[in-house]
């Protein structure tokens, strides 16, 4: 079967690296996500992730609690760098080239961020992590993630979820609840549909970037996605011909 897409960015959570375990990071649950990363890497996928930091810190939560809110953001971006090189670490144990590239400098343990490094790395085959968001406070990693597909011109971003695809309601509440096969960018923000944040969904609708939302847990799901196959659900277009 033939690839659909050849650069893509997978969007992860913090939560998810975490999986049961509500906080920190999960090494058998890394271990199967870079075991992922390889066979897609093998496919030829020119990958680039960025990662949350939700299962150490999260900006938002900090500052409904009373933490200034920038203060807040500032610390959850440094846990994303965390799980970053926790990734970092996971990926390259199975023989794979990778770089951190963090949008606050921290050139100890990651390169800057800059979008034609960024581009030359994928072009060499090396796995791309984005680290620290976008650099600045009040913008989720799902906007980093949005932003980043943007420049580095990825075909289309992999948004990774703990359920099958996006649902009119919270699956885990309510039996009835209906998947979507497909939606618009426009559907997504007239309905308030939580597939990512609004400024994401903006970015991406002025761009023409597709977003794949499918459960992370289903092990070769990544590998389904990047080969086209009728999987989770698809945010897009309405005047694209899919």
């Amino acid at each position: 079967m033939p690839r659909k897409y050849k650069r893509i960015l997978l969007k992860l959570s913090g939560e998810a690296l975490a999986s049961n375990k509500g906080f920190g990071i999960c090494g058998d649950f890394l271990n199967q996500i870079s075991s992922q990363i390889h066979n897609l890497h093998e496919l030829g996928a020119e990958i680039a992730i960025v990662v949350g930091g939700g299962n150490i810190h999260r900006g938002i939560a900090g500052a409904t609690a009373g933490m200034d809110r920038a203060t807040s953001d500032y610390m959850g971006m440094m846990a994303t760098v965390m799980n970053a090189l926790a990734l970092q670490d996971s990926i390259e144990r199975r023989g794979l080239y990778t770089r951190v590239l963090s949008a606050i400098n921290m050139q100890e343990v990651s390169e800057p961020y800059i979008r034609r490094r960024a581009i030359r790395h994928l072009e060499k085959k090396r796995v791309v992590i984005f680290a620290a968001g976008t650099g600045n406070p009040y913008f989720t990693t799902d906007t980093a993630a949005a932003l980043r597909a943007n420049e580095v011109h990825a075909d289309v971003i992999f948004k990774a979820t703990k359920v099958d695809g996006v649902y009119d309601k919270d699956p885990n509440k309510f039996k009835d609840a209906v998947m979507y096969d497909k939606l618009t960018f426009f559907d997504c923000l007239k309905n308030q549909i939580k597939v990512m944040d609004s400024t994401a969904i903006s970015l991406c609708m002025e761009n023409n970037v597709d977003i794949c939302v499918f459960n992370l847990f289903e092990e070769g799901n990544i590998e389904k996605a990047f080969l086209g196959e009728n999987i989770g659900t698809i945010v897009t277009d309405s005047l694209k011909k899919n």
